[in-house]
């Protein structure tokens, strides 16, 4: 059984499976009167104030570019935690090993920012924009989970997840294998440095394909794709400005309240 280095690890991990046997709880009581069923069929309402995210995988600009369209539209920036996930290191050092905890302490994690910026901002016709979007979770959990886990991690999250705000933007960056791996080493994140180019190539194949199923299955979102090869909204001004100008083009299509 691997230990705990510090009484914090050994609290957060008591916490987050607080959570899990709450939600297994009630995946039962819903399974028994057939509520599961409703509530992966419920539609939620898309907001009428713009709630942006920007997707893609690890390293290909999420947080800048999602501060960029905070500071030029005068958004509310929701901003990932990731170094407050105890499990990570211990996860890259071994995903067969740490995958289910480091999931479900994302998932808590990601479900708590999310109620926060419903009540604080979304409720009171804040604009949000925000470096991730919770569909993530099921990217990343899919790819390192065994299929027996997968099936209980993903009816934990729909519950979770069923009457969260939901996006009525998505952004979409990618980027060539050589470019996300440049910027990785660049940004020298001690966890990060054990991320290996063969699991970051099938993340990005797993993000291309999760975004076209995105696509195709909620029509009402619109999804705007951009090239981190081609465009550097970080170096680049006038890549900047053009990115800001799609964004506006589509909140004014879309009759979004700015």
């Amino acid at each position: 059984m691997k230990r705990f280095k510090s009484e914090k690890d050994r609290a957060k991990t008591l916490f987050l499976f607080g959570k899990v046997v709450l939600a297994l709880f009630f995946i039962s009581s819903c399974d028994k009167i057939g509520g599961i069923e409703r509530l992966r069929n419920s539609r939620r309402i898309l907001m009428p104030i713009p709630f942006i995210t920007v997707e893609g995988p690890i390293g290909v600009g999420k947080t800048s570019l999602s501060k960029a369209i905070a500071d030029a539209n005068k958004f509310q920036l929701l901003k990932e935690i990731v170094d407050e996930n105890p499990f990570l290191n211990k996860f890259y050092e071994d995903i067969e090993e740490w995958s289910f905890q480091t999931e479900m302490f994302f998932l808590c994690n990601r479900y708590k920012q999310l109620s926060d910026i419903q009540k604080k901002y979304i409720a009171k016709n804040e604009p949000v924009v925000a470096d991730y979007h919770i569909f993530k979770n099921l990217i990343f959990a899919k790819r390192t989970l065994p299929a027996e886990e997968y099936e209980k991690y993903e009816s934990i999250y729909r519950i979770l997840t069923q009457d969260m705000p939901r996006p009525n933007m998505v952004i979409y960056l990618h980027a060539s294998l050589d470019t996300l791996m440049k910027r990785i080493t660049l940004r020298g994140r001690e966890f990060e440095k054990m991320i290996s180019a063969e699991y970051m190539n099938l993340l990005s194949d797993d993000y291309q394909s999760f975004i076209q199923h995105f696509d195709e299955t909620h029509p009402e979102i619109p999804v705007l794709r951009f090239n981190g090869d081609e465009l550097d909204f970080v170096e680049n001004e006038s890549d900047l400005n053009w990115i800001l100008k799609k964004v506006d083009e589509t909140l004014q299509q879309r009759s979004l309240h700015v």
